[in-house]
């Protein structure tokens, strides 16, 4: 048991790491080495984009299958490249900032007219919780419409998150990369977007998906008397 948990940790990636490849090296290389003294516009902004999208590559080669964000990071990369190599306006960096969060939360909302909602299968993983007792437990308590009332809630609340997202990429983007793509400015500037997107986006966003988890714990509880956590538990045995 102690070397299968072992093997499980060892598959999970380490998040400074992971945040270190896609995030920290690409916008330093960005900053530092744009300069024609150094690899050139061009040529760092390709070594650049290469980190996160080897990244992607192989998240992709380890589990085997399709991940949807990391595919999408891999994409967004992959237009990036092509818009600072092509010299293309800079306004289509901001549209395609924009684009990738606000196609999620779209496809989220647009799940719910679905067999499959996104909600379901992000936040109700049966390789997560324990579905099956959930929905037990909710049709003991006669309360599986309501929860589906709850989970209709959270998917407006999940897709904000997107929106929101969405909303701040373009800002940011258009406020920062002013430049011509294809020159060392592009690069620094698409170098400083890349760092404070975490900041200014990312930990707000999680922390918007940390109040939609919550949202749902706290319907669970009310709705079966047990908290989230006791279904992962089960989940996990």
């Amino acid at each position: 048991m102690a070397t299968q948990a072992h093997m499980v940790d060892a598959a999970k990636p380490n998040p400074l790491v992971e945040l270190s490849i896609t995030l920290i090296i690409p916008a330093l290389i960005l900053m530092k080495l744009s300069g024609p003294e150094d690899l050139g516009a061009a040529y760092a902004l390709a070594l650049a984009l290469s980190f996160p999208l080897t990244w992607g590559i192989r998240d992709f080669w380890k589990r085997r299958k399709v991940n949807l964000f990391a595919a999408l990071g891999v994409i967004s990369t992959v237009l990036t490249g092509g818009i600072g190599l092509l010299a293309l306006d800079t306004q289509w960096l901001a549209i395609k900032e924009a684009a990738v969060p606000g196609l999620i939360g779209l496809a989220v909302l647009g799940s719910t007219y679905t067999r499959y909602p996104l909600v379901k299968t992000i936040l109700l993983n049966p390789a997560i919780i324990d579905v099956v007792r959930l929905q037990e437990k909710l049709e003991a308590h006669g309360a599986s419409r309501v929860f589906e009332t709850r989970l209709l809630r959270a998917t407006w609340m999940l897709s904000g998150t997107f929106f929101f997202s969405s909303a701040m990429n373009y800002f940011l983007a258009t406020y920062l990369v002013v430049s011509p793509a294809g020159t060392a400015a592009f690069n620094e500037e698409l170098g400083r977007l890349t760092l404070l997107s975490y900041p200014f986006i990312a930990l707000p966003s999680m922390a918007m998906m940390i109040l939609v988890i919550y949202y749902l714990s706290r319907a669970t509880r009310e709705l079966t008397g047990l908290s989230f956590t006791e279904f992962l538990g089960s989940a996990q045995d």
